[in-house]
């Protein structure tokens, strides 16, 4: 027997956990939240520097991409959270939101409502801003966003070198303008994580007319006579959907769903054996992200965290977090970065800059024994464009993840001249003091083919993927500006995946308001409240 609901959310990312929160702020309207991934308990989730430890596996599907023919073949480990909270549990925690014009250029692509001036206030709505609270930031929304508390002297010493390329820095680059590097903002509240899961779910749970299911996962949406009406399990249980069904999986994890539901291009779904439901090809196509580089150098002394990865200083580090709220412990380790162009008649930032405070710290990147930092880059506004597709019609099967990165000329050169750019930082007086030698790509790699070699052996995603359920103003789009399904009724999608470009930034930030937004549209077109 199927139990019923108003509301059916399908994923408690970033988007999800705020659509449970303001959906279930009406008592009169009962909402379940569906998880595939388990709580958030262990101690990783909520100390900042637990995230070196997610993209090694720690609430993650463990995906990888299908092999990379435009990068010689490489396969990339495709780290998407499994947990309570999404992505924002498992991130760096950087607040970061885009560009202004990232959400005009959606305007000017006929997406009504989704210009700056129409997210801004969303952004705001969400924000607990320890520093801020002016037109761009806001205080008293449930996410914590605050300053870094445990930055290195070598922070300062970047932004010297940075300074000495005629690179400013900027204390707001979610604010008046992006250009410039920075301590970045973090989602944290009291030196811990202020993931979706802790600002919006958590302060929830006594509510009677909020459920929240863990280790639920969704083997398939149910359609009938052309309306999404609920929601199976892996076990076969159905949920039923009275007002919506709303779909939160992230833009890997809902183009996936949606096609083992049989939604998606006929022709693949047919030669999976899937009966389709909605012939709809723009589902999983547009998948965009930003591939990240790094640059490694070996450090004179102990200036980075990497002496902490020891036992004995490890045990330390803990201390000092626990006594003073201070140290590694503390630190995101890739608090400190910034936005320049690789372009100089670009429109705006067109590289982002994440300095990392040791080596080694994510999946696959080098280990400096005695000590590193490292420089990451990634170009924003990459051309190419990718896929999520099914291998099997069986759901326990991982996805085919394409990011297709690097299929398009532009993206190479532009990454090129990125990784070049934190070459050019890293090598500036001010770091000298704290710089052996640049390790990696190193002296050796000079030639343009060589730094192609360097970075399809070093390289890895910047897990900023969107757009594959793009939304639009044209029938070809998955969903309308509303975030509504074209082709099914009683289906939303509100998540990254709705992205007709990805921004210019991390991601998470973005998605916290695209639930915000979202939650204001549900309310308004079902006679809840009102937007804005």
């Amino acid at each position: 027997m199927a139990t019923g609901y108003d509301f059916i959310i399908v994923g408690g990312g970033s988007a999800g956990a705020v659509l449970a929160a303001r959906l279930s702020e009406d008592p009169a309207v009962s909402v379940l939240l569906l998880e595939a991934g388990g709580s958030d308990r262990h101690p990783f989730y909520h100390l900042p520097a637990g995230f070196a430890k997610m993209t090694k596996g720690i609430g993650s599907w463990g995906w990888e991409t299908v092999p990379q023919r435009h990068m010689q073949n490489r396969v990339f480990r495709y780290t998407q959270a499994k947990v309570i909270g999404g992505g924002s549990a498992i991130n760096a925690q950087i607040y970061t939101r885009g560009n202004a014009q990232d959400y005009d250029d959606w305007r000017q692509m006929g997406c009504t409502g989704w210009g700056y001036d129409d997210v801004l206030p969303y952004f705001r709505k969400a924000e607990d801003n320890e520093t801020w609270n002016n037109a761009f930031h806001g205080q008293g929304g449930p996410l914590g966003v605050s300053e870094p508390r445990a930055a290195l002297p070598i922070c300062e010493a970047y932004f010297e070198a940075a300074a000495a390329l005629g690179i400013p820095r900027n204390p707001d680059i979610n604010g008046a303008t992006q250009d410039g590097v920075c301590y970045y903002q973090l989602t944290q509240r009291s030196t811990r994580r202020s993931s979706a899961a802790m600002a919006y779910v958590a302060p929830n749970r006594h509510r009677r007319n909020l459920t929240v299911k863990l280790g639920a996962q969704v083997r398939r949406i149910v359609v009938e006579r052309g309306r999404a009406v609920g929601a199976e399990l892996m076990d076969g249980t159905r949920f039923l959907a009275a007002r919506e069904l709303l779909l939160c999986g992230g833009a890997i994890g809902t183009p996936r769903l949606l096609q083992l539901s049989g939604v998606g291009p006929a022709d693949h779904l047919e030669d999976l054996g899937i009966e389709v439901v909605c012939d709809q090809p723009q589902v999983g196509a547009n998948l965009q992200d930003h591939l990240d580089l790094y640059c490694i150098c070996e450090l004179s002394g102990p200036h980075s965290y990497d002496r902490y990865a020891k036992p004995h200083w490890a045990v330390l580090a803990g201390l000092q977090y626990m006594l003073a709220r201070k140290g590694p412990v503390a630190s995101s380790l890739f608090e400190t970065g910034g936005f320049w162009y690789a372009d100089p008649d670009a429109r705006s930032p067109d590289i982002q800059l994440h300095l990392g405070l040791g080596t080694g710290i994510e999946h696959g990147v080098a280990a400096m024994p005695e000590g590193g930092i490292t420089l990451n880059s990634c170009h924003l506004r990459p051309r190419s464009r990718g896929t999520v597709r099914l291998q099997s019609s069986d759901p326990a099967k991982a996805p085919l993840i394409d990011p297709n990165y690097l299929s398009e000329p532009l993206d190479r050169e532009m990454s090129i001249r990125g990784l070049k750019l934190t070459q050019q930082i890293l090598a500036q007086a001010p770091l000298a003091k704290y710089i052996l030698a640049e390790r990696l790509p190193g002296p050796e790699v000079r030639s343009d083919a060589e730094y192609f070699d360097f970075i399809c052996a070093h390289s890895k995603t910047s897990h900023h993927c969107a757009g594959t359920c793009r939304m639009g103003p044209d029938d070809g789009a998955v969903a309308d500006t509303r975030l509504r399904f074209n082709g099914i009724d009683g289906l939303r999608i509100v998540d990254n995946s709705i992205m007709p470009k990805v921004i210019s930034s991390n991601t998470n930030a973005a998605a916290i308001m695209i639930g915000e937004k979202a939650a204001d549209m549900i309310k308004a077109d079902h006679g809840l409240g009102t937007e804005g």
